[in-house]
């Protein structure tokens, strides 16, 4: 299932700016797996459970980011020792396979996450699979990130990093356009292209349409994976025993955090750095809808609409920080990206049903006529998010770029693992953040407001990065 190339071929490849097949399929491994995250963890099932399988949203909240917490802390224990591991193994493509299949089956299940007493999974099974996925998740993220120095090339992969992005930002558009119109509109509008009942027969009484999202992310995702598993150059495979490559892998790990300072001090400073403000960015993307449902209402149609506005600006986020990399180096690249969030961030949990930046509104008064978003704060709530989608999904892509071009050759996987490290070692301190702040102060907003401490951290530390020197084409 590893796609091989001649020489000649693979060496055309490398001086060609224009992506391969392996490059493509590499970066369509995202498309697969993004909508999961888009459809479940943020804008509609993951707020459906706050505000429905909870009766208090506040709760809600508070009890999703400790499960968040909880895969964050197993992920800071075991992902980064699996990039090393799959270093020894050489190829990675037999652990992601494995890692692809149970997070289908995982996110598939979530179909029967009901309200207590009607039959479905209890909140400590939903609880479980939640944890599950964030761990599995982290797990595909390490195991793909290494992969993107061989599928791609040095020319391409910056592009590769930010169209795996944008694929996957877009494959979510798609979805969430499509529950929007055969899900969401139908009853609520009265337009001749929309449906006039919700599609297959589904029950919006017994949340049905907010569930179905579940399924339709884990077919979808168990599709679009396979093209990386046939086209996607991958190492070979080392010959080395899986036993023999784990206690290697683990032992090698130890030794790459303990001299990472002494070989890179540059490379170390911005993994701390990365640890902070991707901990951050992770834990508004987690939280965002969560607070927007409980704090303005929304539903099945406001989160779906929702998130097709804010997947569609993405999109322009993760094709741009090629390009923005391109001219000015990925350290500046995220310097920028983390201050667009912070301050976007400000405006997001400044509003409330009665206030827009502090100031009193009447509650629940239109300012234009639509089905959707209708108030001042609603308005300006969206508006603000829109500028952190593209702001989080080019600093994800920038991030990567600035990780690739620091690993050394032969060592990907290895300083991917220390990239995980990075972004997952203090992941749990943004769900608790916001879980302890929510808590103490009865306020979603506040609780979304806490991660700015993490991207504050991460920005000033990012000053220190040194920029990596230009390429022979004259990119950075």
């Amino acid at each position: 299932m590893t796609e091989t190339t001649s020489p000649l071929t693979t060496s055309a490849a490398q001086h060609s700016g224009k992506l391969d097949r392996s490059g493509l399929s590499w970066a369509w491994f995202e498309a697969g797996r993004n909508p999961y995250v888009i459809l479940c963890t943020i804008y509609i099932l993951a707020p459906y459970i706050a505000t429905t399988v909870f009766s208090d949203p506040v709760v809600g909240q508070a009890t999703i980011a400790s499960w968040h917490t909880l895969a964050g802390i197993m992920v800071a224990l075991t992902g980064p020792f699996l990039g090393a591991i799959a270093d020894r193994f050489g190829n990675r493509k037999p652990i992601l396979g494995a890692v692809t299949f149970a997070m289908v089956l995982a996110i598939f299940s979530l179909w029967w996450a009901l309200p207590a007493g009607q039959g479905g999974l209890s909140i400590v099974m939903i609880g479980a699979l939640t944890t599950a996925l964030g761990v599995l998740f982290a797990y595909s993220e390490v195991l793909h990130n290494a992969m993107l120095p061989t599928a791609s090339t040095p020319a391409t992969l910056p592009h590769a990093s930010g169209l795996g992005l944008a694929l996957g930002n877009l494959a979510s558009v798609v979805f969430l356009i499509f529950v929007l119109w055969g899900l969401a509109f139908p009853g609520r509008v009265d337009w001749s292209f929309v449906p006039s009942q919700p599609l297959f027969g589904l029950n919006p009484e017994t949340h049905e349409t907010s569930r179905i999202v579940a399924p339709m992310a884990a077919v979808w995702f168990a599709i679009a994976a396979l093209p990386l598993f046939f086209f996607s150059r991958d190492k070979e495979p080392s010959g080395i025993k899986p036993s023999k490559a784990a206690i290697d892998g683990v032992v090698g790990m130890f030794k790459a955090i303990g001299r990472l300072f002494r070989v890179d001090r540059n490379a170390g400073l911005y993994l701390i750095a990365r640890m902070l403000y991707v901990d951050g960015k992770t834990a508004i993307l987690i939280v965002a809808g969560v607070t927007a449902a409980g704090v303005f209402g929304w539903d099945l149609l406001e989160m779906s609409a929702y998130g097709v506005i804010l997947s569609i600006f993405a999109v322009f986020g993760g094709l741009v920080a090629g390009r923005v990399d391109t001219r000015i180096g990925a350290k500046w690249s995220i310097i920028l990206e983390i201050g667009v969030t912070l301050i976007c961030l400000l405006v997001l949990t400044a509003q409330s049903k009665t206030h827009v930046f502090g100031l009193n509104v009447v509650p629940d008064t239109p300012i234009w006529n639509a089905p959707m978003f209708t108030t001042l704060p609603e308005v300006v709530f969206v508006s603000g998010a829109i500028i952190i989608a593209i702001s989080i999904t080019a600093a994800y892509a920038s991030s990567r770029t600035l990780m690739a071009r620091l690993a050394p050759k032969g060592m990907e996987g290895e300083f991917f693992g220390l990239y995980s490290l990075a972004g997952s070692a203090t992941v749990w301190m943004g769900p608790l953040l916001v879980g302890v702040f929510t808590k103490a102060f009865q306020s979603q907003q506040i609780g979304l407001a806490s991660t700015g401490f993490l991207l504050v951290g991460g920005l000033v530390l990012m000053f220190f990065v040194k920029q990596p020197p230009r390429l022979e084409s004259g990119t950075y």
